[in-house]
């Protein structure tokens, strides 16, 4: 009776799977370690930006957060969170305060460049390339929601490659999604990694949602910031059109070997713009630039970077029922 009873205990000591809490807790443990030490690495350079200014023709004040990229004080925020700032206050969250100046502004990206006026060697944290963050990997925003100060929340990052309409219409693209809760205040903070690099720049969420909010990607974040500190502004092309998405006559579209149901209609020209010099007109409906199809008009936005300036490019379109095709030579869009 003992040997039975001694062999039906090594059966269970034996064939009984370690207790699940012992499994989550271990689990949990190599989570929270990333996430701590994630935190500890980047929430240093994770600052408080408090605005006053003018919104709407009226004395305003705003707040939200912001990174830092340098030693020097360079700083990384929206450009929502310092549009029409006459004064910005930077606070880090050891407390320390000082000012900041406005380098530059990107409405299209909804990112803005700081450069805090301090003599202060300040922590720093480092931008990530955003091209190898991948669905599913950890994702810890770092901010000031609501005023909170420092506060962090963590989830995983949903997608990437995603498009965000910025606040003046233009499309953002490569923005990452994320169910990390943010709030209010959160816009302009870090979206970190694992591996405590920064991935994006927090800056939206859709009301009403859970769990859906947007960062943009740190190397579009990167890109702006570059292009602020040698130019000032970021460089665009220009195509100078007014456009809509329209619907195409299938049999136009049919004959032209076109598969596409939508193109855009030019409704107005700026004067002596690159397609007005190529003799486009209103009415146009162009369908294709490079043998990429236009369906809308943000087709055409996303050609029009600082790598398009100069260049030619043939755009295909319909004028009444007839099929063309011209070139088109980009130069700089104004500020």
């Amino acid at each position: 009776m003992r040997g039975l009873a001694f062999l039906s205990n090594t059966n269970r000591t034996t064939n009984r799977p370690e207790p699940s809490g012992a499994a989550d807790r271990d689990l949990l443990d190599h989570y929270s370690e990333a996430v701590v030490g994630a935190v500890e690495a980047v929430s240093p350079a994770v600052v408080h930006v408090g605005i006053t200014g003018l919104r709407g023709g009226q004395p305003a004040q705003g707040s939200g957060s912001g990174v830092i990229l340098s030693p020097d004080g360079i700083i990384l925020t929206n450009n929502h969170v310092v549009d029409g700032a006459r004064e910005v206050r930077v606070t880090l969250a050891d407390g320390r305060k000082f000012a900041a100046r406005i380098l530059g502004r990107d409405p299209d990206t909804d990112i803005a460049v700081l450069r805090g006026e301090t003599t202060e060697h300040l922590p720093t944290a480092m931008l990530s390339d955003s091209k190898r963050v991948k669905p599913g990997q950890i994702a810890i925003a770092i901010g000031n929601p609501l005023g909170f100060q420092s506060s962090v929340s963590a989830g995983i990052v949903s997608a990437v490659g995603r498009s965000l309409r910025a606040q003046n219409g233009n499309l953002i693209s490569d923005v990452i999604q994320t169910d990390a809760a943010l709030n209010p205040g959160n816009s302009g903070g870090a979206l970190v990694s694992s591996t405590a690099e920064v991935i994006g720049i927090n800056t939206a969420m859709i009301m009403g949602a859970q769990g859906i909010a947007f960062a943009v990607a740190s190397s579009t974040a990167l890109n702006v910031l570059v292009q602020v500190l040698a130019h000032g502004r970021v460089r665009r092309a220009r195509f100078g059109i007014v456009g809509e998405q329209v619907p195409l006559r299938r049999r136009a579209a049919y004959a032209a070997g076109l598969s596409q149901a939508t193109g855009v209609a030019i409704r107005d020209l700026a004067p002596a713009s690159p397609a007005a010099r190529a003799s486009l007109r209103p009415g146009d409906v162009i369908v294709g630039i490079d043998g990429k199809p236009v369906e809308g008009v943000d087709d055409i936005l996303r050609l029009l970077n600082q790598d398009a300036i100069g260049t030619s490019v043939s755009v295909t379109y319909f004028r009444g029922e007839s099929y063309d095709a011209v070139g088109v030579l980009l130069d700089e869009r104004d500020r």
